[in-house]
């Protein structure tokens, strides 16, 4: 495109042809005030704030809609443009709350800013109260049309960027306002929530609503699913690509950040779902079971073809432990030319993905599967062998050591009969039982405990003969710490959970397990050191009858004390927390070792991280994000889509509770194309606001 030459100022500037003269001004770093305009908006010329004298044209023109032309000369500031100016800003402000300190956009308010560069704080016009009703009924946003100056941008965005049309200029009594077609609540009058119009409104009448966004970055608040995932996958461009029916691509997106796509469509803990904005309207977008869908029906396997081999390095890299944390690690350290060799004590790697999860969450042939994927990276992975000194490791020539052993290590509670060896620790009962030996149980069960071990085993008690399981836990029903699909599939199979209860002792029948004593527990929680902290009702004894006692109430890892590592006070490994390096020189940490129980996603985020720092360590560039997936961008016109709001999320389907005690097979049945389809359009596309041209202030020229 050609380009032209003008004048502001007195600064010779040169622009292409076809721009405003606003915008020549303003590329040019010349700052002209301007409220209504926006970069990605048609111009309309409305608030006059940017009005400027143009040599050889009468009056003043409004720099928005007027196009820059060769030779043009062009005044910002003079007595007659401050003066309009003033009077347009205060006209503006005459209807607008005087109170900006009271306000959540305080100091970070477009028109506060405009105010303070044009009038300062003495106003010539009166000033009056509006009155309108502030509406905080509608989900995600709050609309304060008393705020509002009618600069139209919110309008124009609806229809000009997003295609959505549901806002409009209003007429009550004498007052002009912005609303839906018959003042329709935003979930009735097709509201997409695509969020554009809070993103471009100056001064707040439309926003986010504060418990969204306080304490939050302006992605974290926008495009919550992304970046509450530990892995950060960018969840809103798969789900675009599901839409578009691109499994492959999806996929490629999801492989960008974690090497365990079909993993985590299983057993992720999704905390993405928990903040979606979806569920602000109904329930949150279905991330985990499209997830799996995509990568599942990834017949291309873009990730793979776009693949990129390093030099080899000639650095090699222990790592001790084979679960998420340790493989995730080694992938990438691989792919980053390093000699990768995983150390693993059982006979078959995947760690607690194998010997944690039971078959029936996770398909042994997807977990055999993706570790494959791994090892056909060049990663060598031993089994049957336990690491017991690091430094043999460094005497065998290895460079760095990464220790992922996780937190593999159950306990009981310290209760009179808890000693007994018919008394199970849960971690141990779940690793027999994965492993394929046979772990005998009585008829009637108690697991003692509230997180997902203690349902896992639970559930998996049902599956080998006990006919009655109960669950006892010292929360609360609302703040079980298991996740809400275990707690529901548990409740499906039979058994019965009992929160609020505290064990006190194991009873026996000479040397057999008759039952458990318990007292019921009025408040649980913790102080500020994490230690429990329990209040009892007083005189609450009872008995749950049971012939065998399953204890899940807390890991820690097992760490031999010939490595030499730091601990802490809860005897996990101490490190850096930056560079994840531990005690000692070129050993590093990473996974539930370091955090504690977490989960897989949590484990992969970790070894991730940790895989970056080691190859800085080793002198690489610490670089290793990949690109997989075709370069693509959201459309920023949406369009309608009628009763979009009212669409809510497809229930997954699961195998009946009789038919899947019988067995170890999978409880949630694939979801087909139609489910997909239909659940992967009811995302919002939040992330289509990061596109949007973030506004400068005045102090930014």
């Amino acid at each position: 495109m050609s380009t032209i030459k003008l004048n502001i100022d007195n600064q010779n500037i040169e622009i292409q042809e076809g721009r405003s003269v606003l915008e020549a001004a303003l590329d040019s770093g010349i700052y002209v005030p301007h409220l209504c305009h926006h970069a990605d908006l048609l111009p309309i010329g409305a608030c006059r704030l940017c009005v400027v004298e143009i040599e050889g044209l009468e009056g003043l023109q409004t720099s928005c809609t007027t196009p820059a032309v060769e030779g043009m000369i062009v005044k910002t500031k003079t007595e007659r443009i401050d003066n309009s100016r003033r009077l347009a800003m205060e006209l503006l402000l005459a209807g607008h709350p005087p109170d900006c300190e009271t306000c959540v956009k305080y100091l970070n308010c477009e028109l506060q800013s405009l105010k303070q560069y044009i009038v300062g704080d003495h106003l010539r016009v009166r000033t009056r109260s509006k009155l309108l009703p502030v509406n905080m009924d509608n989900p995600i946003f709050l609309h304060d049309p008393n705020k509002c100056v009618l600069c139209g941008r919110c309008v124009r965005a609806c229809h000009e960027l997003r295609g959505v049309r549901v806002l409009f200029y209003k007429k009550r009594e004498r007052e002009t306002y912005i609303g839906t077609a018959s003042d329709l609540p935003l979930v009735d009058s097709g509201c997409r929530f695509c969020g554009a119009c809070a993103e471009v409104c100056p001064t707040g009448a439309i926003m986010d609503k504060e418990e969204f966004a306080k304490g939050k970055s302006r992605k974290e608040a926008v495009v919550p699913c992304r970046y509450t995932c530990p892995a950060e996958i960018d969840v809103p461009r798969y789900l675009r690509f599901i839409r578009e029916k691109n499994y492959s691509a999806a996929t490629a997106v999801i492989r960008e950040r974690v090497p365990f796509p079909k993993i985590l469509g299983y057993v992720c803990d999704h905390p993405c779902e928990n903040v979606c904005r979806r569920g602000e309207i109904n329930l949150p977008i279905s991330i985990r079971n499209l997830k799996r869908y995509a990568a599942e029906h990834d017949t291309e396997r873009l990730w793979e073809k776009n693949l990129q081999d390093k030099e080899p390095t000639e650095k090699k890299v222990a790592i001790i432990g084979s679960g998420p944390a340790g493989l995730s690690a080694a992938y990438y350290l691989s792919n980053q030319g390093h000699a990768v060799t995983v150390f693993e004590t059982m006979p078959l790697s995947g760690g607690m993905m194998r010997y944690g999860i039971p078959e029936y969450r996770l398909p042994r042939e997807i977990l055999d599967e993706e570790i494959g994927y791994i090892e056909n990276r060049g990663v060598e992975i031993m089994t049957n062998t336990r690491i017991e000194s690091i430094d043999k490791l460094f005497e065998d020539g290895y460079d760095a050591v990464l220790v992922g052993i996780g937190a593999q290590k159950g306990q009981k509670l310290s209760i009179p009969g808890a000693d007994s060896g018919s008394v199970l620790i849960g971690l141990d009962f779940l690793r027999d039982v994965n492993a394929g030996e046979k772990v005998n149980i009585g008829k009637k069960v108690v697991v003692i405990g509230g997180g997902n071990v203690a349902f896992d085993c639970a559930r998996v008690s049902r599956r080998i003969g006990a006919e009655g399981v109960i669950i006892a836990c010292l929360e609360c029903r609302e703040d079980i710490p298991a996740a809400c699909d275990e707690i529901g599939q548990g409740e499906e199979e039979g058994i019965s959970v009992n929160p609020l209860k505290t064990a006190t002792r194991i009873l026996y029948n000479k040397s057999k397990i008759k039952g458990v004593e318990f007292l019921d527990v009025e408040s649980f929680s913790f102080n500020e050191d994490m230690n429990p902290e329990i209040k009892v009702i007083e005189d609450t004894h009872h008995i749950i009858k049971a012939d065998t006692v399953i204890f899940a109430v807390g890991q820690y890892p097992d760490i031999p004390v010939r490595f030499g590592l730091d601990k802490t006070e809860k005897n996990f490994i101490e490190l850096d927390s930056y560079t994840f390096e531990t005690s000692r020189k070129g050993v590093f940490a990473a996974g539930d070792a370091v955090t504690g129980t977490s989960s897989v996603i949590q484990a992969i985020a970790s070894g991730r991280k940790a895989a970056a720092m080691i190859d800085r360590y080793l002198e690489g560039d610490g670089r290793i994000d990949e690109k997989f997936a075709p370069v693509s961008e959201a459309q920023k016109c949406i369009g309608t889509a009628e009763g979009f709001a009212a669409m809510t999320r497809k229930e997954e389907t699961r195998v009946l509770p009789e038919k899947r005690l019988l067995s170890f097979c999978k409880v949630v049945n694939d979801m087909d194309e139609e489910a997909v389809e239909y659940e992967s359009n009811r995302c919002l596309q939040c992330d289509t606001r990061l596109n949007i041209t973030p506004v400068k202030f005045w102090s930014n020229y």
